[in-house]
């Protein structure tokens, strides 16, 4: 599946567990329930696509891009635990550095606070 569009994708519940996916446009694929366990994703595009929040999403494999591209998600979101402040304090500069960082109000101001 390397290289393959995947545009608006319905992959609810896809068993995608060390798929080849580097390169894959992903753009607003539905990923809910996919399991992506192991897959390499390096240099794939997942902007606006529903990131899986379980298990189905450890070990894979990114590229500096989607790892920075989560950080500011993460720092985007309004929490009021001191850990998360501290959390987010220590890879905003990180996450400032997503090419989504400005889309997400992480540049020039408070942004997720």
């Amino acid at each position: 599946m390397r290289e393959a569009v995947l545009v608006n994708a319905v992959l609810r519940g896809a068993v995608l567990l060390g798929a080849d996916l580097r390169g894959a446009v992903l753009v607003s694929a539905y990923m809910r329930g996919a399991d992506l366990s192991h897959a390499d994703l390096r240099g794939a595009n997942i902007d606006s696509s529903a990131w899986p929040l379980w298990r189905g999403s450890s070990g894979v494999i990114v590229c500096d891009r989607i790892a920075r591209q989560l950080a500011a998600h993460f720092c985007a979101i309004i929490c009021d635990s001191p850990e998360y402040a501290d959390a987010r304090a220590a890879i905003l500069g990180y996450a400032q550095g997503s090419h989504r960082a400005g889309y997400l109000g992480l540049l020039g101001g408070t942004g997720g606070k």
